[in-house]
Formats: structure tokens, sequence, C-alpha cells
């Protein structure tokens, strides 16, 4: 049976190398297991432009490079792989277990820091032209698309926000949504439909993205809902708004989650309701979605998890237990009489 760990992250990404890089600077030496695709959603963006320390941009994986040799140098050690199963103790300094396939790795505390994925339309060219024209924050790209024609997908208050965030930059903005209602509240929507350079083409679902020349992002092919019309809008940048799904599938069950499936943490800290398990970034934030927030709140996770280590003595494991069982025990100490 391997060492207990002080901290073991789950996930990777600016959320989870940040939480790296804080606990292996307090000495805490902690275990990343990073997935396969480590990095987080930066791995599938282009130019980075807005994250302060870059002042002439850098691209995703290059920054998400930067950010695990940072933790690398500092003794954090990386597994990469996905974890496929836990067993988050239930009591105070109890033993957390964490496998990737048949390996078992155990930790007096977790960091969850898996991350949530776009939502996709699933339509052809969507896929190809990711980072060429199709995109899923316009916080993140709105300004390289400047005096350019464009499209939102969603109907939301997140396609709302996008919007108008869009509407700064581009000459004009195209919400395409597959009804004639918006679940946007009213007062978003009415703020979308306000603006000049916003238009509004309903029911209208997206049938494909084509390219241009030069292979970017050159058309939104649309198909009316109710006569299955076939329309080509010219779009330089297209939008996908319909929502996200937080990767807390492996914690279902063991942590609270939201309705949406985001992880829930105690007031402003990174708490959950599992002593010792702590969650950062993308798979808790509703709102903001950015890494520098996801990088704040990975800080965060780590110096909750340092005050805890410190906090919280260990549970001995009681004579005759076989060892490994201590998390599904949930065994204590018994009470002083």
């Amino acid at each position: 049976m391997a060492d207990i760990e002080n901290v073991i992250v789950i996930g990777s990404g600016p959320a989870g190398y940040t939480a790296a890089l804080y606990t292996s600077r307090a000495n805490l030496t902690p275990l990343v297991i990073e997935g396969f695709a480590w990095g987080g959603l930066l791995q599938q963006t282009t130019d980075v432009e807005n994250y302060p320390g870059y002042p002439e941009g850098v691209m995703g994986p290059e920054m998400m490079q930067d950010f695990r040799n940072q933790a690398e140098r500092f003794g954090t050690r990386f597994v990469t792989d996905q974890a496929t199963k836990v067993e988050l103790a239930s009591e105070p300094g109890g033993i957390h277990r964490v496998w990737v396939g048949d390996d078992e790795h155990r930790a007096r505390a977790v960091i969850l820091a898996m991350g949530a994925e776009h939502k996709k339309l699933g339509v052809p060219g969507e896929e190809e032209l990711a980072g060429r024209g199709v995109s899923y924050c316009a916080t993140c790209d709105a300004a390289f698309f400047r005096d350019r024609e464009t499209v939102i997908v969603g109907g939301g208050d997140s396609a709302m926000e996008e919007a108008i965030f869009l509407s700064k930059f581009a000459s004009k903005v195209t919400i395409v949504h597959r009804r004639e209602e918006f679940r946007a509240s009213k007062i978003m929507f009415e703020r979308a439909r306000g603006i000049d350079n916003i238009e509004l083409k309903t029911p209208y679902v997206v049938q494909s993205f084509e390219s241009a020349d030069g292979g970017a992002l050159g058309i939104a092919r649309l198909e009316q809902v109710e006569t299955g019309a076939v329309e080509d809008l010219p779009a330089a940048g297209a939008f996908i708004a319909i929502g996200h799904e937080p990767q807390s599938e492996i914690v279902a069950g063991q942590v609270a989650l939201d309705p949406e499936g985001y992880i829930v943490t105690e007031g402003k800290s990174t708490r959950t309701d599992r002593p010792g398990v702590f969650a950062a970034g993308d798979v808790v934030d509703h709102t903001y979605r950015q890494a520098v927030t996801a990088a704040g709140s990975g800080c965060q996770a780590a110096l909750d998890a340092e005050w805890y280590l410190r906090d919280t003595p260990e549970v001995p494991t009681p004579e005759g237990m076989p060892e490994g069982d201590l998390a599904t025990a949930q065994w204590a100490a018994p009470a002083k009489p």
C-alpha cells in the first residue's frame, strides 16, 4: 500500500495547477491526477490576451505548460491519467481514497478541480472550426472579431450576456435560437434586444458551420425549424452559449451538488460538506468561468487544505482493521467519559 499523501488534486487547468503550486510551496508535496487532457479547456484555446502577466498574449496550451512547470518546480508530482473512482472519508482526519484504474492513492486532503465542459451543438464543422471562428466564450474571444459579423447560439441569460458583450466589438451579432420564446430573464432579453447591432433569428437551428477561404469560419448554415428552409448566414465568429457540464460525476453522491451538478462549497470558502475535501475552478463556478478566477479559487483551495491539515489531527487506524479500510469504516476515536 502506498504512503498516505498530504494532498491529492484531481484535475488540472488553472485551478488544479494553482492549487498544486501553493500546496507544493507549503511543502505538502501534492500529487496531481491531471487527466489525459491535462490543462483543461485552455488546451483548446488559441490566443489568450486577458490573463495578467502575458502582455503580448499567449497560446492557451503554452500558458498551461507554464502553470504545470511552475508547480513541478516546487515538487508537485503528476499522474497523467484519469481518476476513475473515489471514496471520501466522512470524519475529520479520515483518509480519502482515489483510484486510477487499479492503482489506489490515499490522502488526508483532496482538492477537486475537474472543471466543466462546454455543451456542444454536435453539428458538422463545429469541432473542425473550434478556435478558428467557433468559440464558447465571448468574454475571452470577442476582441478577435472587431467590426465583423458574428453569431450567438442560445436562448438563456448566458447567450444574452455574451451577445451584449460581443456587440461592443462586432459589427453585427445575430442571436440564433431554436424557439420563438427565450429562456432568458426579461431584463436580460430586453437589454439585448435594445442594442442596435443585435438581431434575433428564431426559430432556427444551426445545421452546420462552413469554412471560408483560408480555412476559418465563413458561414453558419441555418435551418428554419417550422419550414425546413436552409439559409446561409455570413459569420466570422460563432459563439455557442447553451451551457456547461461540470465534470463532477466521480463525486456524485459523496459531496453535495446543486441541481446543475456543480459542487457546493461553504460560504466564501472552498470547503465541501466532506471534511478535508475542497473544490475549485469551473466545477464550482456558475458565473465567471475565467482562467484568472479559476486560478484564484485554486489558491483558496490550497490555503483551505493547508489550514485543514494544520488544525486536524490524523485519525489513527484501529488495531486489527485492514489497512485501507479507514475511509469506509468512518471510524473515530471513542469519546472521552
